[in-house]
C-alpha cells in the first residue's frame, strides 16, 4: 500500500460530513497542516506494520488522526466535536470514513485497501499545534491492504 493516497483518500471521505447548522465547512486534510482552520480534521502520524501475512501478503498501517472543534473551552464547541465523534448521523466522522469501505466484495478507498476501520476515538483534551490551542480528539483508524504494492 502507499501512504500518501491512503492519507489523502481518508481526509476525502471525512470532508463529506454535514456539521450542524452555523459551524461551517470542516477543513480536512490528508496531512499535518501549518496552520488550523476549525472545525479541523486531519490525518496525522501513520505506524505500519509489515508482513500480516506471509510473502508480503498483507501489511497494517495505523493512522493517528485528529478533529479540531475551536479554541474555545464553551458549550459549542463540544457540541460540534460530540457531533463528529458520533457513531452515526451526518456530522460522524466514523460513519462518513466507515462509507469509504465500499460495499460488499469492494475494496476500500476506492480501491487502495482491502479495509479499513475506525478502532478507538480519544478525548476530549487540548492539543497544542503550531503555537496554539485547540479542543480536539484523537482517532485511530486501521486499514489493511496488499504489501506488495
Amino acid at each position: 500500500m502507499q501512504i500518501s493516497p491512503i492519507r489523502n483518500a481518508i481526509a476525502e471521505a471525512a470532508a463529506v460530513i454535514v456539521l450542524p447548522s452555523g459551524v461551517g465547512k470542516l477543513v480536512s486534510t490528508g496531512y499535518v497542516p501549518d496552520s488550523v482552520v476549525t472545525p479541523c480534521f486531519y490525518v496525522g502520524e501513520v505506524e505500519v506494520n509489515f508482513d500480516k501475512t506471509m510473502g508480503r501478503g498483507t501489511d497494517e498501517l495505523v493512522f493517528t488522526c485528529r478533529a479540531y472543534a475551536s479554541r474555545a473551552d464553551d458549550k459549542s464547541s463540544q457540541r460540534i466535536l460530540d457531533a463528529m465523534l458520533s457513531g452515526g448521523g451526518p456530522a460522524s466522522l466514523k460513519a462518513a470514513i466507515e462509507a469509504a469501505r465500499g460495499a460488499p466484495g469492494e475494496l476500500a478507498l476506492g480501491g487502495l485497501a482491502d479495509d479499513l476501520h475506525i478502532q478507538r476515538i480519544q478525548g476530549y483534551r487540548w492539543f497544542e499545534h503550531a503555537g496554539s490551542t485547540y479542543l480536539g480528539a484523537e482517532l485511530t483508524i486501521k486499514v489493511i491492504g496488499d504489501g506488495s504494492t
